[in-house]
């Protein structure tokens, strides 16, 4: 199989560029941000040699994995191009619902998909300024077949749960999801739209969680998101917080979280 393009994507002017081994697909299309292009231009390799995630993390990128980012520029403010996290994991939400039917597939806060309770799929976005433009950049990494071990969050990949997806299937059905939702989005006009749709798919709404960053945590009940993408956590002295980064955990994992001594 060849990687290629969904019809929604193309109608939309995506273009794409395939590599058999690059450092990061974030980096390359940072790389080429640079350089001046603009895009909408994805950015597959086959296999990745320095893959990031969020907070400066390693990604894994095992054969049989997709790796891809897409890089275009948007005349938005930073916090509103933050919310494209949602707009990607609803996307790989899409995809993978549609390769693999039947599979509980789920959105953890702020940008990670869940299969069965495993971490299946991370988002990361970087920006850079590009003249009077914002260049947007969406990695998305998704566990086909094989996921790290020893994650602090468990992780998952299709195969493990009895479904075999081609690397090349899942990216022509998520760059059509992608297509679809974005125009949505609308330039952050219709995040009102994805916010909704996001909440519909998400674990944790209305349990109690722990919420770490950095080494503080923060313990209480995921009430929603706010019209900006912030966690609201509700405390137990009834008060409302607004959480713009960190870390999600559930039931026996935000006890441990809550346990291991950090600082409230």
């Amino acid at each position: 199989m060849v990687f290629a393009l969904g019809p929604r994507a193309l109608e939309a002017g995506h273009r794409l560029t395939v590599h058999d081994t690059l450092d990061s697909t974030n980096s390359e299309a940072l790389r080429r941000a640079r350089e001046g292009e603009r895009g909408p231009l994805w950015i597959v390799a086959r296999e990745q040699t320095a893959g990031r995630g969020r907070r400066g993390r390693e990604w894994f990128s095992g054969g049989g994995n997709l790796a891809t980012s897409l890089l275009f520029t948007a005349s938005v403010a930073p916090a509103v191009a933050a919310t494209l996290g949602f707009v990607a994991s609803l996307a790989v939400h899409k995809a993978c619902s549609a390769l693999a039917p039947g599979l509980d597939v789920a959105l953890k806060w702020p940008n990670d998909v869940l299969a069965q309770g495993g971490k299946i799929a991370g988002i990361l976005l970087e920006s850079e300024a590009a003249g009077v433009s914002t260049a947007v950049v969406v990695g998305i990494g998704l566990n086909l077949a094989a996921a790290p071990a020893g994650t602090a969050f468990p992780a998952q990949s299709l195969r493990a749960l009895g479904h075999r997806v081609a690397p090349e299937a899942a990216f022509e059905a998520l760059t059509d999801a992608w297509s679809a939702l974005a125009a949505l989005w609308d330039n952050g006009r219709g995040f009102d739209v994805i916010r909704a749709a996001w909440l519909a798919q998400a674990r944790g709404i209305g349990q109690s969680v722990s919420v770490r960053a950095g080494d503080r945590v923060e313990d209480g009940i995921f009430e929603t998101l706010d019209e900006q993408g912030r966690l609201i956590l509700r405390m137990a002295d009834g008060t409302a917080r607004a959480i713009s980064a960190g870390d999600v955990y559930f039931g026996d994992a935000a006890s441990a979280v809550a346990a291991a001594g950090a600082v409230r």
